[in-house]
């Protein structure tokens, strides 16, 4: 009989109006109750305003009337009781803050549950989902997006609850508690379970969405009450120091392979001395152009030069480290492109002198901008100079000229100021043609970008100071899809379509509608979000099944352990021991995956396996004990084989080979159990690992790097002699195995390495470990392009680098 609920319990319950609470503690908790809720119940409503709709969704599409009774049944009893889910959701929140102070009790009680054992496997039916599980990975997701806000938010519910700092579990408002609220206040729904999984995923959707957002209103309500206003986070960062110079040597041999990988930046960026960085799995910063030097991109650089860079794990397409502040205002680029001028001038040859040429105004240039045609030849193209662009623009208005009998003897150029801009602009532009890999049809959006970039920056030229704004944002998206460390068999046609769409979109209204780069950046990042959360899921799916895969790796190892030392010392006949080593390891290895190694079924195979060794030890003639063949028979049929092979293979383990069938028979059962696929392989079984040398101090520093790398860090693999490198993301790996699983940009998998292996590839440089950028591939351009400004002027240009901080 199902179980019935209250709508909403009779029983008294615990608010902040009579909580034993001091007077400002109980002011502050009604504040963020107050907060929260206001924030969440119209979120809430809009959360089951959805879940209907899906459900009536999955009624109408369902494949058979089964299904679609259950969505309907689901949908009905939704409607019946969702008047009583938000108020019951706010109480069981009010509850929470009203027990603020009894955390730390709470907290402090022994647990009694036991702690799991590390043997318990088992498989798992389909249709089996732990709850608990889907609750936490949610609740883990948000504590990781709001991680700074948490914690601060966690210090200052310390103050109020008069205890040391609260962890995010502990947080009445944190999201562990928020979603396990939920979770109970749905109980009264009395739905199923996959309705009741559905109905999280939508509330975490729609309702846990702004959740970050929340948490930092929280933090600035407590600041705004004096609950420690001042409060802010530093990261530690540790220094080298001269005390210990063996221990700061071991600590420079062990960061040593890693140096900085560009996140976009293509494979001919590389140090001009390829002897330098072999064999040292170091990917160097780019260099800043052939005019620049040899100096590395100064955004690129880590805060403290002594400060090991952290790995690169982020997906494509989500959000970057924010930029450093590179305002350079304009009066001080055309200040250093004059000096440039000067001395460009002072190096070519004394030219006749020519006519002054009548400069074009602004308001002509925009005109002739919009008339321009797009003379681009169709199909992919490489990348266009801006100069070439500038040149066109001339050329056409000159040509519109002569067709109204305008005198066009004397030459047209641009104004000083309009012309700085086309020349700011060829210099971006050269610079991310460095860090492009070739992409054609990257370069073609590139060159329909100039015209609506030159409009923008004509008219506002805060698109050449500040990084923030809308149009270098697009021409960074775009860009970064051409330098992405990716072969061109793997990129996602998926990718290309809305990148010429958001092109499309900026040409077509950037003439009359001053948001076109705006929307179609909005348009196009929301969009590579996506690809990143569907890379995200097919990442999870592999790392299941790698983890699944380690457990029947250690399955195997213990059956065999088993079968060895119930053999040990034991003169088997040699059929037997293939049999036992084969038919019946794969019997052991099941039972260990579902039942585990404490449990009865594992002692019973445990006996049924030295009852097999001691029927073969009794000679000729000997009885098994009663019901051993046919308990072995059926064993043998969970794992898969057909009942007569499992007679026969039950008859050879128990009576012996002399009293069975004749010789021809043992040979075909011995065929088909070479021909059989074994429990947990796919096809034929994996060739043994050849035994390698001992790794030397290098690898070694190497190896231990490497497993102390995060999942999801990204490492680029060199694919030729030409250095051609391609990006792959080290998804997990296993220190019991040593076994390492690698995706692509889409969460695909692309194999399996051996963490021994994968060291040494990094010591010997045919692998490095990319870097985290500190700024984004257009910001690296623009600092270089600076920085190719700057050198011409000799050091005379005012210290506002704030580009190159």
């Amino acid at each position: 009989m199902s179980a019935t609920f209250d709508p909403l319990d009779a029983s008294p319950r615990a608010t902040l109006a009579t909580a034993a609470l001091p007077r400002r503690v109980r002011r502050l908790l009604e504040q963020l109750y107050a907060l929260v809720s206001d924030e969440i119940a119209p979120l809430l409503e809009r959360m089951l305003a959805e879940y209907e709709q899906q459900l009536f969704r999955q009624a109408d599409q369902a494949r058979n009337p089964s299904l679609q009774s259950g969505y309907l049944e689901t949908l009905r009893l939704v409607r019946l009781r969702r008047a009583d889910l938000i108020p019951r959701y706010l109480l069981g929140l009010e509850t929470a803050l009203t027990r603020l102070r009894e955390g730390a009790a709470v907290t402090a009680r022994p647990t009694t549950s036991s702690a799991p054992h590390f043997r318990e496997l088992r498989l798992v039916e389909d249709s089996e989902v732990d709850e608990n599980t889907v609750l936490r990975a949610v609740a883990s997701r948000h504590e990781s997006r709001a991680g700074l806000g948490l914690l601060l938010l966690g210090q200052r519910f310390g103050v109020l609850a008069g205890a040391p700092a609260f962890d995010s579990e502990r947080l009445p408002v944190g999201p562990q508690r928020l979603i396990r609220s939920f979770a109970e206040a749905c109980q009264p729904l009395q739905i199923s379970l996959e309705s009741r999984l559905d109905l999280y995923r939508v509330f975490d959707q729609q309702v846990m969405l702004g959740y970050a957002a929340m948490v930092e209103s929280m933090n600035a309500l407590l600041a705004r009450e004096n609950v420690l206003p001042s409060l802010s986070f530093v990261p530690l960062r540790t220094r080298p120091s001269a005390q210990n110079p063996a221990a700061d040597g071991l600590a420079a041999l062990a960061a040593e392979p890693v140096r900085r990988a560009s996140a976009s930046d293509p494979a001919g960026e590389r140090p001009s001395d390829p002897a330098r960085g072999a064999g040292t799995g170091l990917n160097p910063g780019p260099r800043t152009g052939a005019s620049a030097g040899p100096a590395q991109e100064p955004a690129a650089k880590p805060a403290h030069a002594n400060d090991p860079p952290r790995p690169h794990t982020a997906w494509p397409g989500q959000p970057a480290t924010a930029a450093s502040a590179d305002a350079v205002d304009f009066a001080t680029l055309q200040q250093w492109l004059g000096e440039r001028r000067e001395l460009v001038d002072k190096l070519r040859p004394r030219a006749q002198p020519s006519a002054p040429a009548a400069a074009l105004n602004t308001a002509d240039l925009l005109d002739a901008l919009n008339q321009l045609k797009d003379e681009l030849p169709r199909g992919p193209q490489p990348l266009r100079k801006v100069a070439d662009l500038r040149q066109s623009l001339l050329a056409a208005h000159e040509r519109n000229d002569g067709n109204t009998g305008t005198d066009t003897e004397r030459p047209i150029a641009l104004s000083r100021d309009d012309g700085d801009v086309f020349d700011l602009l060829d210099l971006l532009y050269g610079e991310i043609e460095q860090r492009l890999r070739g992409d054609a049809m990257i370069s073609t959006l590139l060159n329909r970008l100039q015209a609506p970039l030159l409009h923008a920056a004509l008219q506002d030229r805060s698109l050449l100071e500040h990084s923030g704004h809308p149009a270098r944002q697009l021409l960074n998206t775009v860009a970064e899809a051409g330098a992405r460390w990716t072969p061109t068999e793997e990129v996602d046609p998926q990718l290309h379509e809305p990148l010429r769409q958001a092109v499309d979109h900026v040409i077509e209204h950037y003439k009359v509608a001053p948001g076109a780069f705006d929307t179609a950046n909005q348009r196009l990042q929301e969009h590579l979000q996506s690809m990143a959360r569907k890379a995200e899921v097919s990442e999870r799916r592999h790392v299941e099944a790698a983890r699944g895969k380690e457990k029947l790796e250690l399955a195997k190892r213990r059956a065999n352990q088993a079968i060895d030392a119930s053999t040990a010392d034991q003169r088997l006949p040699r059929f037997v021991q293939t049999l036992l080593s084969q038919a019946w390891a794969d019997v052991l290895t099941l039972t260990l995956l579902r039942h585990g190694e404490d449990s009865d079924a594992w002692r019973r195979q445990l006996a049924i396996t030295e009852q097999i060794v001691a029927a073969n030890l009794t000679g000729v003639g000997a009885t098994a004990p009663c019901g051993l063949d046919a308990d072995i028979e059926h064993a043998l049929t969970l794992v898969g084989y057909h009942a007569d092979d499992a007679g026969a293979i039950s008859r050879q383990l128990t009576i012996g080979p002399a009293l069975t069938d004749e010789a021809a028979s043992r040979t075909e059962l011995a065929v088909k159990l070479r021909s059989r696929v074994r429990l947990g392989e796919e096809g034929h079984a994996p060739a043994p690992r050849a035994s390698l040398s001992p790794r030397d101090e290098r690898e070694q520093a190497c190896w231990e790097q490497i497993r102390a790398l995060p999942f999801g860090t990204w490492f680029e693999f060199v694919q030729n002699q030409q250095g051609d490198a391609v990006r792959r993301r080290l998804s997990w790996f296993s220190p019991i195995t040593d076994n390492a699983l690698f995706v692509n940009q889409r969460g695909q998998r692309v194999g399996e390495q051996s963490l021994d292996s994968l060291a040494r590839m990094l010591a010997r440089g045919q692998v490095r470990i990319v870097a985290e950028e500190r700024s984004r591939l257009v910001d690296r351009a623009w600092h270089a392009a600076l920085d190719v400004l700057r050198g011409f002027g000799g050091g005379r240009a005012p210290a506002t680098d704030g580009a190159g901080a």
